[in-house]
């Protein structure tokens, strides 16, 4: 960890009406020191917005931004002290990877031989000392993307900003850049706002998540709790994937498939829907079931069942492989959930 320690984040109330549409509707987030919260939604839900308002490259409506206690809400961009990666690389094309990642130093009349001590050390954070004085038309997205964190970070930034980093990077690079962008931020210990729409990316790497929709933050939590716990409809909808399951809750006890589970914090009570996740359903051979193994999907390590229920619906269950083996199309099963709570709305 870095010994330089990381700052408070508070955005107050924000709200930022563009016409008749209003991005930001009352929203309110505080990050602590030395953490990352990544916001994650849909397109439009206003997570984006949030970001540059704090980072002043927009103005609210109305509510405030301090960092580390200051009011920073009428202060311009480049006088805030924040790092930023977008998911446009945006390097220079005609610097090389060295002078890329020492540019804002040189902006802030950095000496030369500390500029390139810096650059260097950040480009050694972000395993890429070997290229130091190649071109960005020599290396990868991947790398690119890794050239434009060292640069964010050479500044000793207060907070650390991240637009969709990811997103114009295949599938393989992003897991890898994800984990080291990670890595980076709780060796480097800065204050981190990753805004994201993949909720993988969101999940595997935040300390919490905030889920928005509409310019609202629907909840904000620890990625465990967020996936076992969501607080409303919409957080279930949007994290994981759920089966939607006729239910009943008496007593705070929801009844799905014949089995009892405790019901979350703002289920109905009464007749509902319940929000199951495929891992939490259970599959049991039978040959009296009423349900049947409409196809198996095998996925390496874990594979996904899909039943046939006896009113056309069709339920997912999530089993480890060598589990789902066991079952093929046709087979009869009885369907069962076990260890969670589960939302019924």
């Amino acid at each position: 960890m870095s010994d330089r320690q990381g700052v408070s984040v508070d955005l107050n109330n924000l709200t930022r009406v563009y016409g008749s549409m209003r991005a930001l509707d009352g929203f309110t987030l505080q990050i602590e020191p030395g953490e990352m919260v990544a916001l994650l939604g849909p397109s439009g839900c206003g997570k984006t917005t949030a970001l540059r308002i704090l980072a002043g490259l927009d103005e609210p409506t109305s509510g405030s931004v301090s960092v580390a206690g200051k009011d920073l809400t009428s202060v311009p961009a480049n006088k805030r002290d924040m790092g930023m990666v977008f998911q446009a690389y945006s390097l220079f094309p005609h610097m090389t990877v060295r002078d890329n990642v020492a540019f804002g130093l040189k902006l802030r009349g950095v000496d030369t031989a500390k500029r390139r001590a810096r650059a260097d050390a950040m480009l050694e954070l972000v395993g890429l000392a070997v290229h130091a004085d190649k071109y960005a038309h020599q290396l990868s997205g991947g790398q690119q993307q890794r050239v434009a964190l060292a640069r964010a970070l050479a500044i000793e930034p207060s907070v650390l900003l991240l637009d969709e980093p990811l997103s114009a990077l295949d599938a393989k690079v992003r897991v890898q850049l994800r984990d080291e962008i990670r890595r980076v931020q709780l060796e480097v210990g800065t204050t981190t706002l990753f805004v994201t729409h993949d909720q993988e990316e969101a999940l595997a790497v935040a300390d919490r998540v905030g889920v928005m929709s509409q310019g609202k933050l629907e909840q904000l939590a620890p990625p465990a709790v967020l996936y076992a716990e969501p607080a409303t409809p919409f957080v279930a909808e949007f994290v994981g994937l759920n089966n939607k399951i006729p239910a009943a809750v008496v007593n705070g006890q929801a009844e799905v498939f014949g089995v009892r589970v405790p019901a979350l914090a703002g289920s109905v009570e009464g007749a509902g829907t319940a929000m199951v996740r495929p891992e939490t359903v259970t599959l049991t051979a039978d040959e009296h079931g009423t349900a049947t193994v409409a196809s198996v999907a095998f996925l390496g390590p874990i594979s996904r069942v899909h039943v046939t229920q006896p009113d056309g619906s069709i339920v997912t269950a999530q089993l480890a492989s060598s589990t789902a083996r066991a079952f093929a199309v046709g087979d009869r099963v009885r369907l069962g959930v076990e260890g969670a709570a589960l939302l019924v709305v």
